[in-house]
């Protein structure tokens, strides 16, 4: 079976419908940033203001590499930036994997991000014109690497059942 890895800019809902396929395929949903806090010991912001975000990446490979490596059914979800680093999105297109970009527009992003900033230490501080112009450039920056993957799925204007039934199509 195909691991399944979902990936987007934060505030796309990766964790969210990941939980929801989960409990519709009985698939096991890891999330990647959660797995490296465990092995790490330490939270994403603890890894990143003691070690730097080198030695981030690093792990955070390696920690993808080790779950793609892992002889069970899993629904991965990436960080944000994943893709974009240590040659990830060359891992999206391997044939042991079904890979999903939920993709949302700059103002969908904005919309779910602004109410809850304060869980997001990387735009907690933002006014609204800093965050939409972030998410632009972010969003522009990481283009390419999430389209490497496979499939897109587009999250706009969807309820979370929409979106899991989406991807239940492309596993069909």
């Amino acid at each position: 079976m195909k691991k399944i890895i979902l990936l987007g800019y934060m505030g796309c809902g990766k964790s969210t419908i990941a939980e929801k396929l989960s409990g519709v395929t009985e698939i096991p949903f890891v999330d990647l940033d959660k797995v490296i806090e465990n092995k790490a010991n330490l939270e994403i912001s603890e890894i990143f203001g003691q070690f730097g975000e080198i030695y981030f990446r690093k792990l955070e490979h390696q920690t993808f590499v080790e779950l793609l490596q892992e002889p069970t059914e899993m629904i991965i979800g990436l960080g944000g930036g994943t893709p974009c680093y240590a040659n990830n999105h060359e891992l999206l297109v391997r044939e042991d994997v079904l890979s999903i970009y939920l993709k949302a527009s700059i103002e969908t992003l904005f919309s779910r991000l602004s109410v809850n900033k304060s869980k997001r230490p990387l735009i907690a501080q933002m006014n609204d014109d800093e965050l939409k112009e972030f998410i632009a450039k972010h969003l522009f920056d990481r283009s390419y690497y999430y389209n490497q993957a496979q499939h897109k799925v587009v999250v706009d204007d969807r309820k979370i059942d929409e979106t899991v039934q989406d991807i239940l199509s492309l596993l069909a």
